[in-house]
């Protein structure tokens, strides 16, 4: 019986460890490298480019996970989330500077896909359960068959 229970306990730790695991934010180590990653791949940075590229995002990352953790911890103020968006602002702006000509033009794309919560247009195929989102106007429900009318 000693083992039964042993065990039991055993197998609700290993659970509450990788649901723990799973529900960890990346470190701004992390976010910045995805980051420069992503940006690397359609902008083709050079060495140089990249290095300032981190470093902008690492620290927009770091100042952005104080925020956040003030935030969880019930003691951010409202000032935090213009600071949050101001954060944003500064570095796209920073990253933009440090960019040439055409990738300039590129970052903007990039800038305002993300702002959409559009992805690029690639190969790849949708992730299961996801689905392709539609963009409409009002004119399409405007000019769209009336509906019918229903006999009671």
């Amino acid at each position: 019986m000693k083992r039964i229970v042993f065990l039991f306990l055993i197998v609700i730790g290993i659970n509450g460890l990788a649901k723990a695991q799973q529900n960890k934010m990346p470190t701004p180590d992390e976010i910045a490298k995805k980051n420069v990653e992503d940006l690397d791949k359609r902008l083709k940075l050079n060495d140089t480019q990249k290095s300032v590229v981190y470093r902008f995002t690492y620290n927009q990352a770091k100042e952005q996970a104080d925020l956040i953790k003030r935030q969880q911890a019930g003691t951010s103020r409202e000032e935090d989330v213009d600071k949050f968006y101001k954060l944003q602002n500064e570095t796209s702006k920073n990253i933009r500077n440090v960019l040439k000509g055409e990738q300039q033009t590129e970052y903007d794309k990039i800038i305002e896909e993300r702002l959409s919560g559009k992805t690029a247009k690639t190969g790849k195929k949708k992730k299961k359960g996801e689905e392709e989102e539609v963009e409409s106007d009002i004119k399409g429900l405007l000019s769209g068959p009336k509906p019918e009318k229903q006999n009671q």
